[in-house]
């Protein structure tokens, strides 16, 4: 097998697990779930029918992922955080035709126990922190905390708090790349672009 599954975790056929990804106990996977390569899906996790999940994605423990969520590469999923699916749940009611798709861009974090309202957009790069719940869409590099979510900041690739000049400006502390704020939206220059 070109990954590695504790033995104590289901791995429903029909199934794509990429090369080089681990799957820890008591994990559940259903057909149709697609996982990319050097992914670490930790302890306790679901996936349903019709997920997908880039490469080198961190899921760590307690996590479900529903139906209609799309994970980028190199994203990171803190502990017990959640997905919804269905914006007006009830017991009795079948709303499977209704589910809404949730979209997690390239190199996003999602804080422990923060919770993504279904049909909602999280950019490239965002941060969501700790404990904040999420109701509409978050700009990439954007930090979002509390309960509903707002933007507090701006974060790098790194993760690390940006904070712009006059001009617009702002470099990373560890990486020294250089970002640009244009009408609320935040960039990063390319190299060839100095």
């Amino acid at each position: 097998m070109p990954f590695i599954a504790h033995p104590s975790a289901v791995i429903d056929e029909g199934c794509q697990i990429g090369e080089g990804t681990r799957i820890w106990h008591f994990c559940h996977l259903m057909p149709g779930a697609v996982v990319g390569e050097n992914c670490n899906i930790g302890q306790n996790v679901f996936m349903a029918n019709g997920v997908s999940v880039g490469n080198r994605v961190k899921i760590q423990n307690n996590v479900s992922l529903y139906t209609g969520v799309i994970i980028e590469d190199d994203v990171f999923l803190g502990p017990s955080m959640v997905f919804t699916n269905v914006i007006n749940p009830r017991s009795t009611v079948e709303r499977k035709d209704e589910f809404r798709q949730t979209v997690i861009r390239k190199g996003a974090t999602i804080g422990a126990n923060a919770t993504i309202i279904c049909g909602n957009e999280i950019g490239d790069y965002a941060f969501v922190a700790a404990g904040a719940v999420v109701t509409k869409n978050v700009k990439p590099y954007a930090l979002v905390m509390g309960t509903p979510a707002k933007q507090t900041g701006w974060m790098s690739r790194n993760g690390h708090h940006l904070h712009f000049d006059e001009m617009g400006k702002a470099i990373c502390p560890e990486t020294k790349e250089i970002y640009l704020m244009n009408d609320g939206y935040v960039t990063l220059l390319q190299k060839h672009e100095l």
